[in-house]
């Protein structure tokens, strides 16, 4: 009785462990591409997506202003030179503020 107790505790460890090493690396993947150019105006960024991250087809992820996710084929003409213009685009910085001290709270105190 113990050592088919044993068993069942092993099988369900080791499907246990099976099935949360599938789930550690998911990522959201194009299913497939479109071949319709899209334009450079609404574009903010891009990503290239391959087979290696375990994904079925590679592919360009191009980022819309809407946050929106358009998968083009990664070997077609347009998307080399989309990519290539926004590589070419200026970082925008981000809007810190300076931490200077102002002058209201700079009294001493008497």
């Amino acid at each position: 009785m113990a050592l088919k107790s044993a068993a069942v505790l092993l099988i369900a460890a080791t499907l246990w462990c099976f099935s949360e090493g599938n789930n550690d690396g998911a990522i959201d993947c194009c299913l497939s591409t479109s071949n319709a150019p899209i334009p450079y105006k609404i574009v903010k960024s891009y990503r290239d997506q391959s087979v290696e991250e375990g994904c079925t087809i590679p592919a360009t992820v191009f980022i819309t202003s809407n946050q929106m996710a358009l998968c083009a084929p990664p070997t077609a003409k347009w998307v080399k030179k989309l990519k290539s213009k926004l590589d070419r685009k200026p970082k925008k910085r981000s809007k810190k503020r300076s931490k200077k001290p102002s002058k209201k709270g700079s009294r001493k105190s008497q």
